[in-house]
């Protein structure tokens, strides 16, 4: 009986696999728990992964690595942990195969997933392919970065801008694979453009001459001129950083990538609707824009301004206009006359300002209907007389 026990110990001690420190074995995931994973590789006593010895991404939990069954390969570390276990290391083997995977990656000028993980000083590590590697902070973005902290746990392509197996050194670029992806997203852009299309955008920044707007990853234009019908001081009268817009495509050039916007062609023009809006007689508000020697010029509504004559400001005698009115002052005037074909309106101050509705005469002669362009040409030429 104690004869074939033996026998049969020896049989079993046959099977046993044989273990040596350094060596790479197969095994079957048995359990796995949050400091550890229990492995079965064919030896007499069970193999144990440590957590630390799971992967180099050390926010990772064992359960995320590893599932009961799977079949991996480990390293071995000691054939006894001083508990009659045998210690193991995933990571090493996951870490021999990283640096070939890597190698091959940066011989192609491949792209390569990672994980950022840590912030060190100069920029953050990362990992890939279970490899810690280093991405310094100016090609961490193609914008400024502020904080290197909102970047842990992110996952992106990255290129390999520095590789050397003996130093344990790799370098990564997120940057050249952005630039990458612009230009990628520009010909898509381009390819898809036409002039008079409308298209929506975000409204990236904002400058003293006009607004940058992202079509879909290209900035075009919206030039200070193009933001509305009326008068604007400052783009920031009207838009702001982050706002969605619609614009009208007005020019592009694929070779300078230049894009020029429209935001006011999506509106409807004042001018169209004049004489639905606006009727002979009626007294409405409105604010000074423009001072002359020979009137004054009202905004009744973004981009559609009137013209009060002189003598219908007041009905005492008064040398210019500025002497009692200044520009932004509201007024209110009375319509005397609209024509929508030339976009003029005569206006009145005098008129308004009378209890009664009669008009003591009609402003309807070509002299005083006055084209704002008519104006700004005359006070141009008065300019010049007065410089001879």
């Amino acid at each position: 009986m104690n004869n074939e026990m033996e026998n049969l110990m020896e049989e079993i001690e046959k099977s046993m696999v044989r273990l040596h420190r350094g060596d790479i074995v197969e095994g079957k995931v048995m359990n796995v728990t949050k400091s550890e994973v229990i492995v079965n590789v064919g030896y007499k006593s069970d193999g144990v992964i440590p957590k630390e010895e799971i992967s180099n991404d050390t926010s990772l939990l064992p359960e995320e690595v590893v599932q009961v069954g799977d079949e991996i390969k480990v390293y071995v570390v000691k054939i006894d942990d001083g508990e009659g276990n045998v210690l193991l290391s995933k990571k090493k083997v996951d870490t021999e195969k990283g640096w070939q995977d890597l190698e091959e990656i940066s011989e192609a000028e491949s792209f390569v997933e990672t994980k950022i993980v840590e912030v060190v000083r100069g920029g953050v590590i990362s990992i890939s392919k279970g490899i810690r590697c280093f991405i310094p902070a100016s090609p961490l973005s193609d914008r400024d970065v502020e904080d290197l902290n909102s970047f842990i746990g992110t996952s992106f392509s990255a290129k390999i801008i520095e590789f050397d197996r003996r130093k344990n050194k790799v370098v990564l670029s997120r940057k050249i694979v952005l630039n990458e992806e612009q230009q990628e997203r520009k010909k898509e852009v381009f390819s898809k453009l036409e002039k008079g299309q409308y298209v929506k955008g975000e409204v990236k920044q904002i400058t003293d001459f006009g607004a940058f707007v992202d079509i879909g990853g290209v900035d075009g234009l919206i030039h200070i001129s193009e933001i509305s019908w009326g008068r604007v001081k400052h783009p920031t009268e009207i838009l702001k950083n982050g706002e969605i817009v619609e614009v009208e495509v007005l020019d592009f050039d694929r070779d300078t990538e230049k894009i020029s916007l429209s935001l006011k062609n999506t509106l409807p023009e004042p001018w169209e609707h004049v004489e639905e809006n606006y009727k002979v007689g009626e007294i409405i508000g409105g604010k000074i824009v423009k001072l002359l020697d020979f009137g004054v010029f009202v905004e009744l509504e973004p981009g559609l301004d009137g013209l009060v004559h002189i003598s219908q400001i007041s009905d005492k005698h008064i040398a210019k206009p500025s002497d009692i009115l200044a520009v932004d002052e509201r007024v209110e005037v009375k319509i005397l006359a609209i024509n929508k074909e030339d976009k003029r309106i005569s206006l009145s101050i005098l008129e308004a300002q009378k209890k009664d509705d009669e008009i003591t005469q009609e402003y309807t002669d070509n002299n005083d209907m006055v084209k704002i362009g008519d104006v700004l040409n005359l006070e141009d030429d008065n300019n010049d007389n007065k410089e001879s």
